[in-house]
């Protein structure tokens, strides 16, 4: 593994890794300490202040030791600063010097009574961190290996007084347990080097996804600290505020904004709600407080009013859809015994020509509340929509087979291009949208139908077209108002549920008063495009 990699592993026997710039840190740190001790080792020995046994054995021997110590140990600093060679090398080699340099020194001052085999001890300690795993143990083993080899042979010179067999046992056991202990605080550490970086990924993921989901928001949000800085704000926010740029504090936020909010801190509420009225349209702003340690944000949600308030409007819708069809429920059962009570009166012998028209009356009424009891029950039920690719040429082929033979009218005029054109759509509530629109041209439009099918830019589109006098123009903002009929036989519902249906199917239903007859088109999602549902 190279110096420039963002791990070494030093000991080519274990899996043991460190980071680089830790790994060069410690290694200068035991360079300082070798260059420490061998600096003071020919100190003390030459000006004669170290203790008594300094060097007392083997002087001659010492005094090599301790002047090739210093020169290795100063003439390789600047190895270190290059880092050439490689770390591995370099820890290596420095390891390696106290492993040959020291059992001498020890045997110069007299073996291990002299109390300079902890010398020994740092080294096989600092070995556990620079190289770990096996390395290290091996490392461990030669250095218990050199001091009993240091006792042995002055045992066979017969150089000391008394050999310390047991010491120096007891000291090698010792150099593996601070091998050991070394090993596996480096592995700790490596250890929770590697979870700390894997919840740092972990955190910087998250930061990224909640700045990425901040961003795409509908809503614009800003966050603002005690200082009242700008901590964060989204796109939306900017584009529903006219800002360029994000300012750096409140000051840059419109005057309007601005105000609010200090008004609001003034009072101490815990919450705050207010409509402003802005060049780029009302906005309707929340804020709220969130504290955490050492600190309190003030949170500002930023919506446009107007989709806002189509929003409760929406609800309202819902519950409204909820009730109308309880009570939907509720008439059925009445208006199903008036209808069936007017056929048993229309079927009395002892009726005459002006009862029988008004029992008529009393059925044709029936059957047009019970028409709107549908609508209102069918729209209250409404699915969601099951989109799927649908081939249009070849479906509206078979709707055009379909509706003629349900409703008995060969008045159909069907235009299709050449190529065929696919859309993303239910079939079932397409064919809904479609059945309304033709039966209302029918209706309507002087008895005769024409569906075109054609390509609208990206979206598919589905045009029919009918020769009637189509819709006044005080009426077409109203067309698909609930309920809003300019027929005295309507109930008004048919183009509010196929505009619902299109919707559902991120379609969009249009009208176009033409200069003669009418024109609805249905604009279809692109087979090759997802929308997502509102």
């Amino acid at each position: 593994m190279t110096d420039s990699a963002a791990y070494l592993q030093p000991c080519p026997h274990s899996a043991y890794r460190i980071e680089t710039a830790p790994a060069w840190r410690l290694l200068r740190v035991f360079a300082l300490y070798q260059l420490t001790a061998a600096s003071l080792l020919p100190i003390l020995f030459f000006t004669h202040r170290g203790p008594a046994h300094l060097g007392a054995y083997a002087p001659d021997l010492f005094s090599a030791l301790a002047a090739v110590y210093a020169a290795a140990t100063w003439f390789s600093l600047p190895l270190l600063w290059l880092r050439r060679p490689g770390y591995r090398w370099q820890a290596a080699g420095r390891l390696g010097l106290d492993l040959v340099v020291l059992p001498g020194v020890i045997y110069a001052c007299g073996g291990l009574g002299s109390g300079f085999g902890i010398l020994l001890a740092v080294s096989v300690a600092a070995s556990g961190l620079l190289i770990g795993g096996r390395c290290a143990l091996g490392y461990a083993a030669l250095a218990a290996l050199a001091v009993l080899g240091v006792e042995g042979y002055a045992d066979w010179r017969g150089g000391f007084e008394a050999s310390h067999y047991t010491y120096a046992a007891m000291l090698g056991i010792a150099y593996f347990a601070i091998a050991g202990l070394a090993v596996a605080l480096a592995q700790r550490a490596e250890e929770s080097t590697a979870l700390a970086e894997r919840r740092q990924v972990d955190l910087a993921n998250l930061q990224r996804l909640n700045a990425f989901i901040v961003q795409h928001l509908q809503a614009g949000i800003l966050v603002l600290d005690d200082q009242r800085r700008l901590r964060l704000t989204n796109q939306a926010a900017l584009a529903l505020l006219g800002l360029a740029q994000p300012p750096r504090d409140a000051s840059g936020l419109p005057g309007l904004l601005s105000a609010s909010l200090r008004e609001w801190q003034a009072r101490g509420d815990p919450e705050h709600q207010a409509v402003l009225t802005t060049d780029h349209g009302p906005l309707h702003l929340r804020a709220s407080r969130l504290s955490l340690e050492g600190e309190t944000l003030t949170l500002v949600f930023l919506e446009d009013d107007r989709l806002h308030q189509r929003r409760v409007q929406e609800s309202k819708l819902t519950s409204l859809g909820r009730l109308t069809a309880g009570i939907a429920h509720e008439i059925r059962n009445p208006l199903g015994a008036i209808g069936h009570a007017a056929q048993l009166l229309e079927e009395s012998p002892h009726l005459d020509p002006q009862d029988l028209r008004l029992v008529a009356i009393i059925r044709k009424h029936v059957r047009r509340v019970d028409e709107t009891i549908d609508n209102v029950l069918q729209l209250s039920r409404r699915s969601a929509a099951k989109r799927q690719r649908l081939e249009l040429c070849a479906w509206l082929q078979r709707f055009r087979t379909d509706f003629e033979e349900e409703t008995r009218n060969r008045s159909v005029e069907l235009e299709l291009p050449d190529a065929e054109i696919s859309a993303l759509v239910d079939p079932g509530q397409l064919k809904q949208i479609l059945s309304n629109l033709c039966s209302n041209a029918l209706k309507y439009g002087g008895g005769a139908v024409r569906i075109r099918l054609t390509q609208e830019g990206r979206h598919p589109c589905i045009e029919v077209i009918d020769q009637g006098p189509g819709i006044a123009t005080e009426h077409l903002s109203q067309i698909f108002e609930p309920f809003f009929t300019t027929s005295g036989s309507g109930t008004g519902l048919g183009l509010y549920i196929a505009r619902e249906l299109a919707q559902l199917n991120q379609a969009r239903l249009e009208y176009d008063n033409g200069p003669q007859g009418s024109r609805f088109r249905i604009l279809l999602t692109p087979i090759n495009e997802v929308i997502l549902a509102p």
